[in-house]
């Protein structure tokens, strides 16, 4: 049996230790790049570093790669301390944002330039470029000229001459960043069943959220050289550790709220526009400091309540302020009644269903089961 398909049966929090950062900081000069870094990347995990620019994401992801020292700490790979290995010695390779494609070279030449000082025979090594570029959806390009390549297929071949090391890492600095919007789709999709074929671990610096979201075991997200939360997409998606993560992954509503009591494993709260309300301890990412707090919430869990249509929990009065028409989706932002701030409602546009009007009256139906609290 395969190592992918052994691993794929594991589960993550069984797998060997592939990555592990202990205690990693990192200075340039006064200015401290990572403060402190400590985390477990496993064994075929397809992971991600999340953040936006300058957060120390990039910079963690060179320390993986030897391309960075660390001020103090441990980089470890497969057990093995990195201090002192060179890039490469490492059991890594990594996919540049720029893909440095040598232009000069053909498709074949690109993807096996790895290979030069290799002592197999020429006619082994032609054949391992050519399993690098089937693996990839490249069968067959490698005559033709580097510089004749769409941008997805010269992320195809770096990804190829990454792979034909067969490292036990593959590090990604932002690959899909220079595509355009459907090819991006495609080549995430893509990536993921590459990731699963060749069961090795992939580490993937991105700050596009949507992209970490769909591709990725895991998530660290970072901000000012730190990891705020790392969780699997469901959990930052649902239950964000805080508001800055909130705010950060996808859309986040906001709502003032107090809290007026709590016991049982229940907090009561009195939230602007939505009333009182009753949570769990598991829906507070923290407790509030005093009585002032907020309530944060997706615009999918809301939902506009149509004439004759009756909400199957609670709902608030609004009225529509702005409306966003996206082709499958509809995007509203309504008032509630005695909020000035609206809040952004997503709603999918089935047969039947009429796209309402600016200053339409409207009801929004909405469960407690869906709220965040946060300090």
């Amino acid at each position: 049996m395969s190592q992918n398909v052994i691993t794929a049966k594991v589960p993550l929090e069984q797998r060997r230790k592939m990555i592990e950062f202990d205690r990693v900081h990192k200075y340039y000069g006064d200015y401290h790049a990572l403060r402190g870094i400590t985390a477990t990347i496993r064994e075929g995990e397809f992971f991600s570093l999340l953040g936006p620019s300058g957060c120390g994401k990039t910079t963690l992801l060179r320390t993986i790669a030897g391309f960075e020292d660390i001020s103090s700490g441990a980089v470890l790979i497969d057990g093995k301390h990195m201090e002192d290995v060179p890039p490469n010695k490492r059991p890594t390779n990594m996919v540049f944002q720029s893909y440095a494609i040598f232009p000069h070279l053909s498709v074949a030449q690109n993807v096996g330039f790895g290979l030069r000082r290799d002592p197999r025979p020429e006619a082994e090594k032609a054949r391992a470029v050519e399993e690098a570029l089937e693996m990839v959806g490249l069968k067959g390009y490698g005559a033709r000229a580097a510089h004749a390549l769409s941008g997805g297929q010269r992320q195809r071949v770096a990804l190829a001459r990454a792979l034909i090391l067969k490292p036990k890492v593959l590090l990604l600095d932002e690959p899909l960043s220079a595509l355009d919007k459907k090819i991006r789709e495609q080549m995430q999709i893509e990536l993921i069943k590459l990731q699963r074929e060749v069961g090795i671990t992939f580490v993937l610096v991105t700050h596009d959220q949507e992209e970490a979201l769909v591709m990725s075991d895991r998530i660290a997200v970072m901000f000012e050289g730190e990891i705020a939360q790392l969780a699997d997409p469901e959990t930052l998606y649902r239950r964000p550790a805080s508001r800055r993560v909130a705010d950060f992954i996808g859309v986040m509503n906001f709502l003032p709220a107090k809290v007026l009591g709590e016991g049982g494993g229940h907090l009561q709260l009195e939230v602007a526009g939505l009333g009182q309300v009753e949570v769990t301890d598991e829906q507070a990412s923290a407790r509030p400091q005093g009585g002032e707090a907020a309530v944060g919430f997706r615009p999918e869990t809301l939902t506009i309540l149509y004439e004759g249509q009756v909400p199957q929990d609670r709902d608030s009065p609004g009225v529509i302020d702005e409306v966003v028409y996206y082709g499958d989706m509809t995007y509203y932002d309504v008032k509630l009644d005695g909020v000035e701030t609206p809040v952004r409602i997503s709603m999918r546009n089935v047969f039947g269903r009429p796209v309402l009007d600016v200053g339409t009256r409207t009801r929004v139906a909405w469960s407690p089961g869906a709220l965040v609290l946060f300090r």
